[in-house]
């Protein structure tokens, strides 16, 4: 049976929000931080996201490992923290779902009953599956909760997929949402003209996870023939790890990107912002060592504003890159536009956070 999503979560979904991917917290023993853990998920509130991802690959796949079970736990202190928050708007809340078939379901089904309104399904790690493989595990997923699909890179963990397989898992009843996240142009578009030649198209809602093309991926409106007619469909929001940082300042980015596409008169200075955020990203990504240190990047940008305590990460390997953290003062002090950090030090000096 197709799972629907809530008329109000899927109005706030199809507006486009700043969803942000969340981090893990972790102590120097590297145990869970649960006190900085539900701040951040505090922060993201604060900063006007529409909602966060959870158990997603900035939060850390290892969550998972028998020896660390973290996944419902996490899951479980962002959900507590958006109760206790009282929120008169809507928020999405989007769990990360992993693994084979069966794997994914129990992970879908722990989602569901805490009260996630999505799942993001990854397709990494499993390069051994075929395409129709793939699809048949989406299919498995949706028959439990509404589907967030993903399009993951290959360079952390993700792999290259046909148009066919787009224009298929469109199709699936139940998938709501789709990120884009193949950081590649062309492969960008066969998801949007996928979508745009399914009959399921005004039922799925485009969001950027392309953290080095956000600004242009948000400007964009993408126009295809379908059956002889014009069909036109736009990325509406985000789901970035990007977004974990700096999330006031992205809050204001997607609102100005709309207005500009309302408008139809796209800012100069708003392209130039793009460059300079793909720029930032570089740093905090560690693009120049193939991602290596993206997650240690997000979590020293938080260290840094006081958010997290410590930068480190569950496995050892997980560090910033050799030169990595010049790069990182490097934009700081070139774009201090882009960071919020008067915002946070601000709410942690008001109690807030």
């Amino acid at each position: 049976m197709e799972q629907t999503l809530s008329s109000s979560i899927r109005t706030l979904l199809h507006e486009g929000t700043v969803i942000p991917a969340h981090p893990l917290a972790l102590r120097k023993d590297r145990t869970l931080d649960e006190e900085r853990q539900r701040a951040l998920t505090n922060y993201y509130i604060s900063c006007g996201a529409g909602g966060v991802a959870v158990g997603v690959h900035t939060t850390q796949f290892e969550i998972r490992d028998e020896s660390i079970d973290l996944y419902e736990t996490v899951l479980r202190l962002a959900v507590e923290e958006i109760d206790q928050a009282n929120l008169s708007r809507s928020f999405i809340k989007v769990a990360g779902v992993v693994g084979e078939v069966e794997q994914a379901r129990e992970e879908a089904e722990t989602a569901k009953g805490l009260g996630y309104d999505l799942a993001l399904v990854s397709m990494g790690g499993l390069s051994h599956l075929n395409e129709e493989e793939h699809l048949e595990r989406v299919k498995a997923v949706a028959e439990i909760m509404p589907v967030f699909g993903f399009y993951l890179q290959p360079a952390v963990g993700g792999r290259v997929f046909s148009y066919k397989f787009w224009c298929a898992f469109a199709d699936i009843p139940g998938v709501c949402a789709i990120k884009l996240a193949p950081f590649d142009r062309y492969q960008t578009i066969d998801v949007v003209r996928a979508v745009c030649h399914s009959k399921r198209r005004d039922d799925i809602a485009l969001y950027t996870g392309n953290d080095d093309h956000i600004v242009d991926d948000l400007l964009t409106t993408f126009r295809f023939s379908v059956d002889g007619k014009v069909v036109a469909k736009s990325i509406v929001g985000g789901l970035l790890g990007q977004w974990a940082v700096w999330t006031s300042k992205a809050v204001t980015l997607l609102e100005q990107a709309k207005e500009a596409k309302q408008q139809g008169l796209v800012p100069a200075e708003l392209l130039t912002a793009g460059v300079e955020l793909t720029d930032a990203n570089a740093a905090i990504f560690d693009a120049a060592n193939g991602f290596k240190g993206s997650i240690a990047g997000i979590n020293e940008i938080l260290r840094r504003q006081g958010l997290l305590r410590e930068r480190i990460c569950l496995m050892e390997h997980e560090q910033l890159s050799p030169g990595q953290e010049k790069e990182i003062d490097r934009i700081y002090e070139n774009y201090p536009h882009l960071h919020d950090d008067a915002f946070v030090r601000n709410h942690i000096q008001s109690g807030v956070l």
